[in-house]
């Protein structure tokens, strides 16, 4: 039998990623049952503070589109679904990339150093993906030593299973088998495609296997684990006690607008979200992870003297409550990625009192455990006590996943203005440009204005015979500007003005109903809103990037 053709370029891209699917899976299983790293979540999150604002942008639209498209569930959950498969689509194409230029490598060296190649070419790969991990990485319990040589040496010995592969194959053939009947001849080539398709599927399966055992067991032993997250220092469970009882405010509480006599429309969505259907956007596949007992609220810049502030002393100061509506500025007209919560903390401007700002101090650089950052002015905390930083929702500390142990609140600004998980305030003369300013985002960031149909209520009739009505209803929130009017027109007729619920705040949202004469057939509802200062909303359409969404929302439905 004759020589082997040398597998190139396209075999080694093809076993390179298959290999980096079993890789997958067990960094994932490993990361679940030990701590360590999960490499693809690391280089994602890397990737998305390095690429140009413009790709973040055009990425974010994107996946918010698709998602709304196809209706495939709550849009923040499910784009952090989305971007997490992305990242395990990153790690396959590295290694089929690598996989490729190793089986070029393999063909120029000797049989001998095939398997020492291929550990090089995994440790060239691992090397970066090892500094990528160490920078942005804020979940792993393992130490910093350990998770380095962690992926030091599965990427590495992925490398050497490369080789491996490479080595069977360009084995020579297995010859028939002398009991089996004698068959026709079959030209070379094919003798060997054959034989290379077979490898192919047994590594396929093996792959397979691997993948669905470790991703199986990984996520087993995830949905088992407590809801609170764990230290990245020590391993430590970070603390879901409240702070005096087990349950919820909203639990023992009336709404403060419980009395209206205005009922919102079946369907409409909770005046007050739930704190497991509350939005969440950052810049993290996985939340940081933050031990209470070590954590220390750093005040730096110009200051007389640094100082630091246990989460216990910031909680020491006279709390303050505040019903809070909170969007995203990709939140599209109509979207769900806002959400109203009862915030706890303490007013900014109480808490400054005793931190010796020098004169010339003009903004607070404010940073997050991510690295994420934003600036607020000290005239307009001076001016507005209900700025504050918040370390609890619903009478509960802050989750995980929502910015525990403290974050900020600015009325009258979209999410992207206030971060989570503040470190380090720093007294700063000037202002400069936060995390997604530098991205291309707005600088102010205010909220628009803005009606969403939540609901046309036709199961819920009221009113007999000619007379019956359809109950239509939903949401309009302008910020701090609370909503002095809603407007609805049902198929381009005449604007209709429609009733308001008493919002439970001047920064929540306003529940609105409308009773519209039940007529059959195919319509149109629309919606429109004007601020609390006497401002319509903007009617022309008008993208998310940069300045947040405007329109006129509509719903089509059949009576």
């Amino acid at each position: 039998m004759g020589k082997q053709p040398k597998p190139g370029l396209r075999w080694g891209a093809l076993i390179g990623a298959l290999l980096a699917l079993a890789l997958t899976a067990l960094l994932y299983l490993a990361a679940q049952i030990i701590g360590t790293p999960f490499a693809p979540f690391d280089m994602f999150d890397w990737a998305s503070r390095v690429l140009p604002g413009d790709i973040i942008r055009f990425g974010i639209r994107t996946i918010v589109t698709l998602i709304t498209t196809f209706q495939l569930g709550e849009t923040s959950s499910a784009a952090k679904i989305a971007e997490q498969v992305l990242a395990v689509i990153g790690l396959l194409v590295t290694g089929a990339v690598a996989g490729g230029v190793g089986f070029n490598l393999f063909q120029m060296a000797r049989p001998s150093r095939w398997r020492l190649l291929g550990l090089l070419v995994g440790l060239a790969v691992g090397a970066p993906v090892m500094f990528i991990s160490a920078a942005v990485n804020l979940v792993a319990t393992t130490s910093t030593l350990f998770s380095r040589f962690w992926i030091l040496a599965t990427f590495g010995g992925w490398g050497v299973a490369l080789a491996w592969a490479y080595e069977r194959l360009t084995a020579p053939e297995v010859a028939i088998v002398p009991s089996m009947p004698p068959a026709p001849p079959i030209p070379e080539d094919h003798v060997l495609v054959m034989d290379r398709r077979r490898f192919l599927v047994t590594l396929g399966g093996a792959t397979a296997v691997v993948t669905v055992v470790g991703a199986g067991l990984g996520a087993l032993i995830a949905s088992g684990k407590p809801a609170a997250a764990v230290s990245a220092s020590t391993g430590e469970t970070v603390p879901t006690t409240p702070l005096t009882t087990a349950q919820a405010w909203s639990e023992t509480n009336a709404l403060p607008n419980a009395d209206d006599p205005l009922l919102p429309v079946p369907g409409t969505r909770p005046e007050l979200t739930p704190l497991t259907n509350h939005y969440r956007i950052d810049i993290n596949l996985l939340p940081p992870s933050i031990r209470e007992s070590e954590w220390r609220l750093q005040w730096q810049g110009l200051v007389d003297t640094p100082l630091e502030m246990t989460l216990a002393q910031i909680r020491a100061y006279p709390a303050v409550d505040e019903f809070v509506t909170l969007a995203c500025i990709s939140n599209g007209v109509g979207g769900d990625l806002i959400g109203t919560q009862r915030w706890t903390g303490v007013s900014l401007q109480t808490l400054l009192k005793d931190v010796p700002l020098k004169a010339d101090a003009t903004y607070l650089k404010i940073s997050s455990a991510d690295s994420f950052d934003e600036y607020v002015s000290l005239d307009l905390i001076r001016k507005d006590e209900r700025i504050m930083l918040a370390y609890a929702w619903d009478g509960l500390p802050l989750e995980v996943k929502h910015g525990f142990p403290l974050r900020i609140y600015i009325p009258n600004h979209y999410g992207m203005k206030q971060p989570k998980w503040i470190s380090t305030i720093e007294a700063v003369a000037a202002w400069d440009e936060g995390y997604w300013v530098r991205r291309g985002w707005d600088e102010a960031a205010l909220m628009r204005a803005t009606s969403v149909i939540d609901t046309v209520a036709i199961d819920n009739l009221t009113g007999e015979g000619d007379q019956k009505r359809v109950p239509v209803g939903g949401i309009a929130h302008a910020g701090d500007r609370g909503i002095s009017k809603v407007e609805v027109r049902v198929d381009e007729g005449e604007w209709v003005e429609a009733d308001l619920r008493r919002p439970m705040s001047q920064t929540t949202w306003v529940l609105w109903r409308y009773e519209w004469p039940f007529e059959a057939g195919d319509h149109l509802f629309e919606v429109r809103c004007v601020d609390g200062n006497g401002t319509p909303q903007i009617e022309r359409v008008a993208d998310v990037a940069p300045s947040g969404a405007t329109g006129i929302h509509r719903v089509q439905v059949t009576l």
